[in-house]
């Protein structure tokens, strides 16, 4: 029995701008041109057309590209097409999408194609690598506010297809049918004129059961104190404590320690103060999530010596570093053509679309 096959997302989904995309709106105009230019020479060739990564990651994006072929060609049924499946591990120059057919019909879909598998593969690449630092411990997407709105809901699927537990907004969760997570923010402690403890007893008031309570403790930079006195007010309604003291600052607790670490920020050694301060007083249930510059060199410098982070919180590190895509043509008319060095390169995993 063949294996079974994934399913791909809905083209629905996406919210395509469909008359857009047939225009070229979102292509470089020396596409839109060719395809003018085919079309009035009456010239049809039909092309082997391949799109390759350069550099080896989790490929992101495959159903968004599938939905614009779909969608936004003079006719689907004309082409066909091989791909990968979200998350599918490639290598540098590894094929993950072939489209085969009359060129002039897709000639000006390249570029949000190459754009869309650059972004999602960046993220998902990112995503994996941090929870694979983090080994068994969820990872949090803290990234909407690292980049424009309107990419929540394709950055968040890229990121949980990356094995990121949750996300932080309703958009991001939107393609999976989930909803965003979130802990008190500053803000609301701001509001509360900078008393953590009465912010934290409204926010569990007006928040349902279900819905754990995360609360932040370094508002006044003390994190132990404000971690017990949390935890006294609340009981067994707070979830976790979540420490996110600033890159510049030093928290109270571990002034008495400096000498021997690097003391600003969270650090080891105050996620230990934590833990053992609220140990001590009966509070072993509440988790510890951190969060402020976190990616995957720190997290897993935090695993390897063992600190007592039950979570971590992972925003602007999932954006670093680019992965680039290239489209090429590698055969005309069922006879090989490319430029030299874009030879057609096979790829067994690739998937037909159906």
């Amino acid at each position: 029995m063949p294996p079974r096959r994934r399913k791909r997302l809905d083209p629905a989904l996406f919210a395509l701008d469909v008359e857009g995309l047939k225009a070229g709106r979102y292509t470089d105009a020396y596409f839109v041109r060719t395809r003018e230019v085919l079309r009035a020479d009456r010239h049809a060739p039909s092309v082997l057309m391949q799109v390759t990564g350069k550099r080896a990651g989790l490929v992101g994006g495959v159903d968004e590209c599938v939905a614009i072929l779909r969608l936004c060609t003079d006719d689907w049924g004309a082409l066909a097409v091989h791909a990968l499946y979200e998350g599918d591990r490639c290598e540098a120059w590894d094929t993950v999408l072939t489209i085969e057919g009359p060129y002039q019909d897709f000639a000006m879909l390249e570029t949000p194609l190459l754009g869309i598998l650059s972004r999602r593969t960046g993220i998902c690449t990112h995503a994996r690598r941090c929870v694979d630092a983090a080994r068994s411990k969820p990872v949090i997407f803290f990234g909407a506010r690292d980049d424009h709105f309107t990419m929540q809901p394709g950055d968040g699927f890229a990121a949980q297809v990356g094995g990121m537990k949750d996300v932080s907004t309703d958009a991001q969760a939107a393609w999976l049918g989930g909803r965003g997570v979130g802990t008190m923010p500053h803000a609301l402690i701001a509001a509360y004129g900078g008393d953590t403890v009465k912010a934290a007893r409204r926010f569990a008031k007006h928040t349902p059961e279900d819905v754990p309570v995360v609360a932040l403790v370094d508002y006044a930079n003390d994190s132990v104190a404000t971690s017990l006195a949390v935890a006294r007010a609340l009981g067994d309604r707070l979830g976790a404590v979540r420490l996110d003291t600033s890159e510049h600052l030093v928290d109270t607790s571990v002034v008495s320690q400096m000498g021997a670490f690097k003391p600003t920020g969270v650090n080891p050694s105050l996620v230990w103060n934590v833990r053992n301060a609220l140990d001590a007083e009966g509070f072993g249930d509440v988790k510890i999530v951190v969060s402020g510059g976190f990616d995957a060199e720190r997290i897993r410098a935090f695993e390897e010596e063992g600190v007592p982070v039950d979570a971590y919180g992972v925003g602007g590190a999932v954006y670093a570093g680019g992965f680039d895509f290239t489209a090429d043509i590698v055969a005309v008319d069922g006879q090989p053509q490319s430029k030299v060095g874009r030879e057609r390169r096979e790829n067994a995993k690739l998937e037909k679309v159906r």
